[in-house]
């Protein structure tokens, strides 16, 4: 099988090493990729954002499966794209990635199913917005309705904080606050059948102790021990299954990566929030995880015939992800300082992200540069294995959370 993964980022450096490792798949191919993928994948310098240059790359290359990793193409239709020239795709069609595109839509298909999540509302203009703060209460919860790279959210007590977020976006979502820890559980689906995989959590703030602004994740690991037992099949029976099935009712059936962001409450699992793809950076400790190969799975997803491939499976231990990141992230990032990697353990690897080649320098290009990623017997040894990797690392100004994995 050949295949095509459509992303710069850590979360397709991360599909790719799992394809490379796949022994069904005999030509890997990334666009527009990173440095770190070019050793498993062949690199092409193509928009993303093109469904018609993705497409005939895709068409050119004779690829049996494109799997588009980033959020914005498939919210921009390059997965139709993709379909539209015969080539099987993994990921939704524009239509069915609204589930991600816009919360306002995530949020009435949730109602429509009878999924459990915090109670919203949808305010376009200051004086709905203040309505909706007065009504939910403290702490506010302010979402973009659109894409915003997973930092167009504001939780904060700070009225005012609350209502200048509200008025820098178009159109907002205002939840009520939901307690207790959050869990991401991702799902393999073709538009009717649902594989979850094992649950993982992120760090979503850029500075220990959960303090500071949104970023994209600053660090992930998985499995949760301290996660209850049932969780996966809850989940499956009251969020994942109903969803899938809402959206194939309207016509729309969701076939990638449902990705449910799971509150962990006093009062039962709510959701958070839906993506429509593979998170970043859970992603890379998942499949440092994976056993089963990851090709039939994609492939048949993107076919309709999932339940004809067995669910995937995970070897035991754990794995755990630091992401380090630029000089001024996430308010903005520093780009072509050096990248020094030092020896590194067998059980450690760095997957890139912010990269590039100057003269044949790693450099910086991006906020979250990079993640190490390290699996160990139990959370606590791939915690230690992972900060004996970041210390291997170096380039100017970078950051990182210390705290990643770190016993409750």
């Amino acid at each position: 099988m050949k295949v095509l993964v459509v992303g710069p980022g850590g979360r397709e450096h991360a599909l790719c090493l799992a394809l490379a490792r796949d022994p069904e798949v005999t030509e890997v191919h990334a666009a527009p990729g990173n440095p770190g993928m070019a050793p498993v994948a062949s690199l092409h310098d193509v928009d993303a954002m093109s469904g018609e240059a993705v497409a005939s790359l895709a068409s050119s290359l004779g690829v049996d499966l494109v799997v588009v990793g980033p959020e914005a193409p498939l919210v921009a239709g390059v997965a139709d794209a993709v379909r539209a020239q015969g080539i099987a795709c993994f990921g939704p069609t524009r239509a069915a990635a609204q589930l991600e595109g816009s919360k306002a839509f995530a949020k009435d298909v949730m109602t429509a199913a009878g999924v459990p999540t915090a109670a919203a509302r949808v305010c376009t203009t200051s004086a709905e917005a203040a309505a909706a703060l007065d009504e939910l209460g403290s702490p506010y919860v302010v979402k973009d309705d659109g894409l915003a790279a997973g930092k167009g959210v504001v939780v904060t007590e700070d009225r005012q904080a609350a209502l200048d977020h509200a008025a820098a976006c178009e159109r907002v979502v205002i939840e009520e606050f939901l307690d207790g820890p959050e869990v991401s559980l991702f799902a393999v689906c073709d538009g009717s059948t649902v594989y979850p995989l094992q649950p993982a959590q992120d760090f979503k703030r850029v500075f220990d102790g959960d303090h500071g602004p949104n970023t994209g994740g600053m660090g992930a690991y998985t499995p949760l021990p301290w996660a209850p037992a049932d969780l996966v099949a809850d989940v499956q029976r009251t969020v994942l299954q109903p969803t899938v099935d809402e959206m194939a009712r309207r016509g729309t059936p969701f076939a990638g990566l449902l990705y449910a962001g799971l509150a962990l409450t006093s009062r039962g699992v709510r959701v958070v929030e839906f993506n429509a793809r593979f998170g970043d950076p859970e992603t890379q400790p998942l499949l440092a995880l994976l056993e089963s190969p990851l090709a039939p799975l994609l492939h048949a997803a993107a076919t309709g015939s999932l339940a004809s491939v067995p669910p995937p499976v995970f070897r035991s231990g754990a794995a755990v992800a630091v992401v380090m990141a630029s000089k001024g992230y996430p308010e903005g990032s520093s780009k072509g300082d050096p990248i020094t990697v030092g020896a590194l353990p067998a059980e450690v690897s760095v997957v890139q992200a912010g990269t590039a080649l100057e003269d044949e320098q790693l450099v910086t290009a991006g906020g979250r540069v990079l993640a190490v990623v390290a699996t160990g017997a139990d959370v606590a040894a791939a915690r230690g294995l992972a900060y004996d990797g970041v210390a291997a690392v170096d380039f100017p100004g970078a950051q990182w959370r210390t705290d990643i994995a770190k016993e409750r």
